[in-house]
């Protein structure tokens, strides 16, 4: 009888800690890449809540993933995009495996990031347009962004086609907002 409510309180004691654990290495997880993030931002002059907030959407801290379509690292980078920040930096070519460098993927996905926002500047707030071509593409940003949404990014958000990318744009602005509290000004 003994053995079995030690097998009992033994078991209910890792159903105690085995959250505790994964709660512990998640957060660990979540502040791994906050130096080369704030570098990548200050460089880039960009806001490291939202870079963050990309990285977590795109990779969950993982600098070694692949999407499906041959995105690598961090930011999911595709490689023109990739060839064109190494093109711009002069630090042409970039070989494929330098993606997968937290440092040089967050550098070069944040480059991408600020030149596409810079393609919004006459609206309400570039994020939304800015996310969704970067998930999506510019021709799909530029059939969404009509009438009231040319211009005001809640009636363009309303707008996206994709339910993916409008959730995409919503969960990194959600997100983005948590992540504020993590980089002081």
């Amino acid at each position: 009888m003994k053995l079995i409510r030690w097998s009992l309180a033994m078991g209910a004691g890792l159903l105690l800690i085995i959250p505790g654990i994964w709660w512990w290495r998640w957060r660990w997880l979540e502040h791994s890449q906050d130096r080369v993030i704030q570098a990548a931002a200050r460089r880039y002059g960009m806001d490291p809540a939202l870079v963050k907030a990309v990285v977590w959407k795109e990779s969950r801290f993982n600098p070694k993933v692949v999407g499906k379509a041959g995105e690598i690292g961090l930011m999911q980078l595709m490689d023109p995009a990739a060839q064109e920040w190494a093109e711009a930096e002069h630090v042409y070519p970039l070989a494929d495996e330098g993606l997968f460098s937290p440092a040089t993927n967050t550098m070069a996905g944040t480059w991408y990031l600020r030149k596409v926002m810079q393609r919004y500047r006459r609206v309400d707030d570039p994020v939304p347009f800015a996310l969704a071509e970067y998930n999506a593409g510019r021709g799909n940003v530029l059939k969404w962004a009509v009438g009231a949404a040319a211009t005001n990014s809640e009636a363009f958000v309303r707008t996206i086609g994709f339910p993916s990318t409008r959730d995409y744009v919503r969960s990194i602005q959600r997100r983005r907002d948590r992540y504020r509290g993590d980089f002081p000004k």
